[in-house]
């Protein structure tokens, strides 16, 4: 493995959505207006959760988890993006990239592990719902958030020290808004097979284990339906689930078509698009899913409005 050659790159240089200056200024206005929706939205769901004590249980604990993330992921790159739109400045120092790919790594590592978290907080909840509270108590909630946090962390940590310890000393332009996985590795002057392989089999083995949670507790949920035979059961079931498994869908199709496949196939006005998707419209699109879908959620909504109204 080869070290850093800081003296032949000090800086990256992301290539634009666009060089016309029409289509930047539409682009920077449209890329705003959905980055502060992302923001309203996440931020009214946090303080709907946690100043209404009807949302004081462990499903909107996660949700909570889960807000915060869809906060720290547009922020990490949003902002910079826009200054390329507005300002053309377009440079990350070396050390700027390598805070913001660990930081969206960290992030999304952590939502694959927080979404199996709340499929299992779901499967409890219809297969179990007399043991629910004992089961799923304060302190195994607790544990749960602060493990899928530390995984996340610890793994965007390999991620990161395996990408940036490979030699950059040709070209500098990133072909993305920001330092993200594939554009990386097809900068590197160095071979990259081995830390591919490494990143691959990490992330197949994290990533595999939370969607095989994910599933098996889906199946688990639908063989419980299917045994009951109960009226009204589906619709309480997918009352109950399908805000998270429609969440699940949106966000492990697009992670999954930007970062499950070798470099050699990097599309790099594909995956613009693609993490488009995951970056910015699958953070504002979470509150809304479940805000249409929850009943408990919408009368919090309304309330914590209404007080702003009566503050302002």
């Amino acid at each position: 493995m080869q070290r850093v050659n800081l003296s032949a790159v000090s800086e990256f240089v992301f290539v634009g959505l666009s060089d016309a200056p029409e289509i930047r200024l539409l682009l920077f206005v449209l890329f705003l207006l959905i980055y502060l929706a992302t923001m309203a939205g996440n931020i009214t769901l946090l303080v709907a959760i946690s100043t209404d004590s009807h949302l004081h249980s462990p499903m909107y604990f996660f949700l909570g988890n889960l807000s915060l993330l869809d906060l720290l992921c547009p922020t990490i790159t949003v902002p910079k993006m826009l200054g390329a739109l507005l300002l053309e400045h377009k440079e990350i120092s070396f050390s700027g990239c390598l805070f913001q790919h660990f930081s969206l790594i960290a992030v999304v590592g952590t939502e694959i592990f927080l979404l199996a978290v709340m499929a299992y907080d779901r499967y409890v909840a219809v297969c179990h719902p007399l043991r629910y509270p004992s089961i799923v108590s304060t302190k195994l909630c607790a544990q749960l958030a602060l493990g899928t946090w530390a995984t996340g962390l610890l793994n965007s940590l390999l991620h990161t020290s395996l990408v940036f310890t490979l030699s950059f000393c040709g070209p500098n332009r990133i072909q993305q808004y920001y330092c993200d996985l594939p554009p990386m590795l097809a900068l590197s002057c160095s071979s990259t097979h081995s830390t591919e392989l490494v990143i691959l089999v990490v992330a197949g083995v994290l990533g595999s284990g939370a969607c095989v949670v994910t599933v098996v507790s889906y199946i688990c949920i639908l063989l419980e339906i299917l045994a009951r035979k109960s009226p009204g059961i589906w619709h309480k079931a997918f009352s109950t689930c399908g805000s998270h498994l429609a969440i699940v869908c949106l966000f492990y199709g697009t992670t999954i078509c930007t970062y499950v496949r070798p470099s050699s196939t990097y599309s790099p006005h594909w995956d613009r698009v693609v993490s488009m998707l995951y970056g910015m419209l699958t953070p504002l699109l979470n509150p809304i899913i479940y805000s249409l879908r929850n009943k408990e959620v919408k009368c919090a909504l309304k309330r914590v409005i209404s007080q702003v109204r009566r503050t302002l």
